[in-house]
């Protein structure tokens, strides 16, 4: 009966019993990327508005290019005679969306829209027999999804959640946070490895290559070691610090102190241990792209605090680029490229791609990397080989948030975004260099070879990147690690929290079929 309304398109069996176990009652669906979540969402979608005749759907993704693409989806293979589907973006007048949304059978938005429109009171959700969110890992904290989620559950009249992610992470508390915030009654979740999904996918070879930390790099590392040490000690002698933190640790630390400084107590230990806190993580940023990033990317960076420090941004700050251990790292940096000496990861990549594209010539590759700069030059670097035409594919300019933006940095705005990706598609550029934005939801063609740059320690993320391939054609995922590096920790990390994940949804999933389900978060709104 269902399959009569789509459009091109049949069900795969697996795909049949998620719908079926969806019908029931509010699902997480976990299912890796390309393995098709929104074709669930679809079938959904008809089941409620024929169940609900004259009710809407509303389809959440986190941004406009992603509930675009939804929409390109759901026209591609539903009737438009069957439902009056609308895009609701920022740019869209509060006013119009109040009137689009009295027609509108279907709506794809960002949850920043909808919950904006409701707490305007443009319109009420009493009329909606199906909520979708999609990368529904982010329904965590205040993020607006959880907002419209508990809207949604009191003003409907016909209410029924579908919550779509390739991974919700691997602690079992925020798993079931995330259920709580949707208040999910059944987790769906299949892998590579389950039965019923092997047959849909091509192998995928997979191959972990390791490079030596190179003896030049060494020296810079253990000076940069020592300048950090020193102010770790502060903060402990400052009884503000009780163990030797990750960077994350010490960010976190830093939002502390920094809150209890802004409470208005302004005790001078504490004003030290601010600015102890702020240099151990731009040395801690240091070491990371020393470690796992380019040369050239390490040296750009302490040009930045150089920069920071000659506009007098902060005391401790100039007090840092002062030291003689830090202007020998910045010395040694410029000697080391002026050699002409970059981190190793970077050959190895010319060598795979080389290698690969001598084996396929219609070959289409993407490069994962944390890093802007980092993206830039590999994307440089490897479009001087002979048939290679590469692009950085980034997310758009942010303003600076401490550390992690260097300065001068642009973005691609979404048209930009786009376009790249419309390119990779026709073979007009046959390797896409992508920092994070790659990695969630976006329809990215299928490609022959992901390669990681660098591990990243989260399940979600590395889940999202190798999705990449392997779906229709077989492929290949090569992981670059540097020995003796944070490398080799993110490497085990990563894939210790990915098994993590699976065994902590199997307990949520059984304790929902005892009927413990989590309760709704009661929250005054």
């Amino acid at each position: 009966m269902m399959e009569k309304f789509l459009n091109g398109i049949k069900p795969r069996e697996y795909q049949k019993r998620i719908f079926e176990s969806c019908k029931k009652n509010n699902c997480l669906v976990v299912l890796p990327t390309g393995l098709g979540k929104t074709l669930i969402a679809l079938m959904l979608a008809i089941e409620r508005m024929r169940k609900f005749p004259g009710e809407k759907v509303v389809f959440l993704a986190p941004t406009r290019p992603l509930a675009e693409q939804h929409l390109a989806y759901f026209k591609k293979h539903l009737s438009e005679l069957f439902a009056e589907m609308q895009l609701f973006t920022g740019k869209i007048s509060a006013e119009k969306r109040k009137k689009i949304w009295q027609t509108a059978d279907i709506v794809f938005s960002t949850p920043q829209c909808v919950a904006n429109d409701l707490k305007k009171g443009l319109y009420k959700l009493n009329a909606v027999c199906l909520l979708i969110e999609d990368e529904a890992h982010r329904c965590l904290k205040n993020y607006d999804y959880n907002y419209i989620a508990r809207q949604y559950i009191k003003q409907s009249l016909h209410s029924r959640i579908l919550g779509l992610t390739a991974s919700p992470g691997s602690e079992r508390e925020k798993i079931r946070e995330i259920c709580r915030n949707l208040s999910i009654e059944n987790v769906e979740l299949k892998t590579r490895e389950s039965e019923d999904v092997k047959q849909y996918l091509q192998d995928l070879e997979f191959e972990k290559i390791e490079v030596k930390f190179p003896a030049e790099f060494e020296e810079i590392r253990q000076v940069l070691k020592k300048i950090f040490d020193s102010y770790i000690e502060e903060l402990k002698r400052r009884g503000v610090l009780f163990s030797n933190p990750s960077k994350i640790g010490l960010i976190e630390l830093q939002k502390k102190i920094s809150a209890t400084i802004a409470r208005g107590n302004r005790n001078y230990n504490y004003m030290l241990g601010a600015s102890a806190c702020a240099q151990a993580v731009k040395i801690q940023h240091a070491l990371e792209l020393l470690e796992t990033q380019t040369l050239a990317g390490f040296n750009k960076y302490l040009k930045t605090l150089f920069s920071q420090a000659a506009k007098k941004q902060s005391k401790g700050v100039v007090r840092l680029v002062s030291r003689p251990e830090f202007n020998f790292v910045f010395a040694s940096s410029n000697e080391l490229i002026a050699k002409g000496i970059e981190h190793p990861k970077i050959e190895k990549l010319v060598e795979i791609v080389e290698k690969e594209r001598m084996e396929n010539e219609k070959l289409k590759i993407i490069i994962f990397t944390q890093f802007r700069d980092t993206a830039s030059a590999i994307s440089k670097k490897i479009n001087a080989l002979k048939g290679v035409k590469a692009k950085a594919f980034v997310g758009q300019a942010k303003k600076s948030s401490g550390v992690l933006e260097e300065e001068g940095q642009t973005g691609l705005s979404q048209k930009e975004q786009k376009k790249i990706i419309e390119e990779f598609s026709e073979g007009k550029i046959n390797v896409i260099v992508s920092t994070s934005i790659g990695e969630e939801g976006l329809d990215i063609p299928e490609v022959n070879v992901v390669v990681f740059y660098e591990p990243v320690p989260s399940a979600i993320r590395s889940i999202q990147r190798a999705g990449r391939t392997a779906r229709l054609k077989e492929g290949k995922l090569k992981i670059l690690v540097t020995k003796k590096t944070r490398d080799e920790a993110f490497f085990y990390v990563s894939r210790a929290k990915e098994k993590k994940m699976h065994s902590a949804i199997d307990s949520i999933k059984e304790d929902l079929s005892k009927g413990n389900k989590p309760d709704i978060q009661k929250t005054l709104d």
